[in-house]
């Protein structure tokens, strides 16, 4: 994308001041979406993202500044304007860049570009009939289709000059039934880090009818009772909460300037005996991996909790310095707009030995959330508020009363603390996780777990 003489010089004239490292990211990203309303085409959208950020260190001060002017002048001026930051000129650094050759762990059948935009339409009016079709009391069906492919060169002044390809597609369905009062909604999103490969993993018509399936089943529920009671959370999208009230707070972003409830905890127990949690971007075509991360490193599984005991954190390189640490392949970024820092990829509660049956059958009397929806969280004291998409009371051991309405209200490190029972069914969902670099995606996951006490707000 740029010689790699020039990228050199930037590196060099970026140290020009006393900085004791430089990095220089460049991206070139193509995408394209496509939405179904109704059954009509209403958005059709393709563009193309270039750009080239630089980044400086000096000590723990850091300088970050980006161009899409990819001029040799430009770069080398937008290099020498970030060093001033940083000190009074003195004299260009030499840089010697060594080529890395990444492993692909993500390998792509279809690269999406390639694939005609009709069979593309074709599965979104597949899953938009499957969801109308359901119930006549399905008002209006939004089907999504996207796919990302990006080509990244990430170089430094420690010699680091590599190279990665990210294809991703996501598809999602929208359904929204009505009884002419009121509204409920049911949403599936499924995505891979793939090609269109991706629908010979998924069915179109299964994720409509199943948004629909959760749009009607909650249109007709009652409003679920509040209080505090034992909740079960489904796998899959049931992990958001973790990611939410969790993960984030165990990132060095929080962590390394003590905006954490978990720092400095490093060794000690902060969840039961059954919470094992991890962050794995070396898992194989999903949502959340990585081949390597936003700084170059390669994506590793990292333990974050064991058995209940806070064993590390995600880390990047310039909060690694803050903490004295190594980086541990966690740093990302939404795009070369942004400077990258310590995120998840995909983060999950690890299977248990309980039988699902027997986690059910264990509640007299609570909650059992199927579907989590949005919610919010400040990570530095873990307080949460989480919407439940789908809702049953269970009652007398046995799954009762479809319920709607219904929010979780915590705090991350008691809800930790509280986990009695976790199933043995490891599920992963894919969402967009947003933080102080931007709009990444991230896998959420977990088996079916018991807490065995949380607030549930109701609206009786």
């Amino acid at each position: 994308m740029i010689e790699r003489d020039i990228i050199k010089d930037i590196l060099g004239k970026a140290l020009s001041t006393g900085g004791d490292f430089a990095e220089v990211f460049i991206e070139d990203t193509e995408r394209s979406s496509l939405g179904l309303v109704n059954g009509k085409i209403e958005t059709a959208v393709s563009g193309r993202d270039f750009g080239i950020g630089i980044r400086i260190f000096k000590g723990l001060r850091s300088i970050y500044a980006y161009t899409n002017d990819t001029s040799k002048e430009s770069l080398l001026r937008t290099a020498h304007n970030a060093a001033l930051a940083l000190g009074d000129i003195k004299e260009d650094m030499a840089v010697e860049l060594i080529e890395r050759v990444n492993a692909n762990i993500h390998p792509v059948a279809y690269v999406p570009k390639g694939i005609d935009i009709a069979r593309k339409v074709s599965k979104l009016k597949e899953a938009y009939k499957a969801a109308k079709d359901y119930s006549q009391e399905i008002a209006q069906v939004m089907s999504n289709y996207v796919d990302v492919d990006q080509r990244v060169v990430i170089a430094n002044s420690e010699g680091l000059y590599t190279t990665d390809r990210r294809i991703r597609s996501r598809f999602a369905v929208q359904a929204i039934a009505s009884d002419g009062k009121e509204n409920q909604t049911g949403y599936e999103a499924p995505g891979r880090s793939m090609g269109f490969e991706l629908f010979d993993m998924i069915d179109p018509a299964e994720c409509g009818r199943e948004a629909s399936r959760i749009a009607v089943t909650m249109l007709h529920a009652p409003l679920c009772p509040s209080g505090k009671m034992i909740v079960s959370i489904d796998n899959g999208f049931g992990g958001v909460i973790f990611h939410e009230a969790c993960g984030h707070s165990l990132e060095a972003t929080s962590v390394a300037k003590g905006n954490s409830e978990f720092a400095g905890k490093l060794g000690q127990k902060i969840a039961s005996d059954k919470v094992t949690a991890i962050d794995d971007g070396t898992l194989p075509n999903a949502w959340g991996s990585i081949n390597i991360d936003d700084e170059g490193n390669p994506s590793r599984k990292n333990i974050l909790i064991e058995n209940g005991i806070l064993k590390g954190y995600m880390i990047d390189k310039l909060n690694g310095r803050r903490m004295g640490t190594e980086a541990t392949g966690s740093s990302r970024r939404q795009s070369y707009k942004f400077a990258p820092t310590s995120r998840m990829t995909n983060t999950y509660i690890a299977p248990g030995n309980d039988e699902n049956d027997n986690i059910i059958k264990s509640m007299d009397y609570g909650l059992y959330a199927k579907k989590m929806g949005g919610g919010s969280v400040n990570p530095v004291t873990g307080e949460f508020n989480f919407a439940v998409l789908e809702g049953y009371m269970v009652k007398n051991g046995k799954i009762d009363t479809p319920v709607r309405g219904a929010t979780l209200i915590g705090k991350g490190s008691e809800i930790l603390t509280r986990i009695d029972m976790v199933g043995k069914e490891l599920d992963l969902a894919a969402g967009m996780c947003g933080s102080v670099s931007g709009s990444v995606p991230t896998n959420v996951g977990q088996p079916l777990i018991r807490v065995s006490e949380i607030t549930v707000g109701g609206r009786e």
